[in-house]
């Protein structure tokens, strides 16, 4: 793989900048995203795990008049914590929530690795590794997209510390595997190394918003794009390649009947997000990632669950309608 990061080194180094870059106004940012401001105080967890020291970066968002609950908001697969700023502002300013953002190792502003096991049950138990540091016994957990993966293992290992659960837009509701042929790792690798600012946008556009662009969207493009131009960008490639292995060959699906606590669906209607369409048929693409009917498929499997469908509304329902996302997210969470 080594002569494969070179090339890709000097081809984001002598082309990406000239181009891309100066048309788009990028700034290539850095591997761990120093050069990119979140919303609130950093904080890094050091990590023992397999074998390995890593920096885990979080949030911790205190309310001045807490409520004696926490939640923890778990970020998607192209994203960082930095997407639940307005989340987080209203569940601390005005309800009273201690708000754990936590960036998943090789993501964000966490260490990203030359090699890491990933299975959404070790990043469920580095989640509580965190939060048994910060003496959390109890939270909420939230997670979107690949996130929403991830928060349904953690309330499956753990449901004595999840109080809720609570999926918006989860990927993993279908299993790819039954349609899309299996690519190894270095495919997912070449896959990412050819991403640019374009093929960003235009992914984003036509999975996340059914092609419904409002300028808002582009920071989350630009953060994106602004990796593909860094000399670190075949690491992150690698490791986000690692995670596409992850997210296709363990589905969570198949145990939603086994999760005991409370849980809320959240759902945009507009979402048509599934891995590996690029490798199926048109008439096979069709049928993926539907999302009106993989909520109500979800809700029927997990007992004790609520579903709330967002009308017109794609896959980031706390970007694109936060007033519809955030009320009944609150008014779950005040629910005897």
């Amino acid at each position: 793989m080594i002569w494969k990061q070179l090339i890709a080194i000097l081809l984001v180094a002598f082309t990406g900048l000239s181009g891309i870059a100066q048309e788009h106004e990028l700034k290539p940012l850095g591997l761990n995203l120093e050069n990119y401001d979140y919303p609130f105080d950093v904080n890094y967890f050091e990590l023992e795990s397999h074998n390995g020291t890593y920096q885990m970066a979080y949030m911790d968002v205190r309310p001045a008049h807490d409520n004696g609950q926490t939640i923890v908001l778990l970020h998607g697969k192209n994203f960082n914590g930095a997407y639940w700023e307005e989340t987080a502002q209203r569940l601390v300013a005005e309800e009273g929530f201690r708000v754990i953002i936590p960036d998943q190792i090789g993501f964000g502003k966490s260490t990203k690795p030359d090699s890491y096991p990933y299975t959404f049950q070790q990043l469920a138990m580095n989640t509580k590794a965190l939060l048994d540091t910060l003496e959390i016994e109890r939270a909420s957990i939230l997670g979107h997209s690949m996130g929403g993966m991830l928060a349904s293992r953690f309330a499956l290992m753990f449901p004595e510390l999840t109080s809720r659960l609570i999926l918006v837009n989860p990927i993993g509701l279908e299993d790819w595997k039954l349609k899309v042929p299996y690519q190894p790792v270095e495919w997912w690798y070449e896959f990412e190394l050819k991403k640019d600012y374009e093929a960003i946008r235009q992914y984003q556009l036509k999975s996340y918003y059914d092609n419904k662009w409002r300028s808002e969207y582009d920071q989350w493009v630009n953060l994106l794009a602004g990796w593909t131009l860094s000399i670190d960008y075949p690491k992150i490639a690698w490791n986000a390649a690692l995670t596409y292995d992850m997210i296709f060959t363990q589905p969570v699906c198949y145990e939603f009947e086994n999760i005991q606590v409370p849980t809320l669906l959240i759902i945009g209607q507009r979402d048509r997000t599934a891995l590996g369409k690029p490798l199926v048929d048109e008439k096979t693409r069709e049928t993926m990632g539907l999302y009106p009917e993989l909520g109500r498929l979800t809700h029927q499997k997990i007992p004790n669950s609520q579903l709330v469908e967002l009308d017109d509304v794609g896959h980031l329902p706390h970007i694109e309608a936060f007033g519809r996302f955030i009320d009944p997210l609150i008014k779950f969470l005040k629910e005897d």
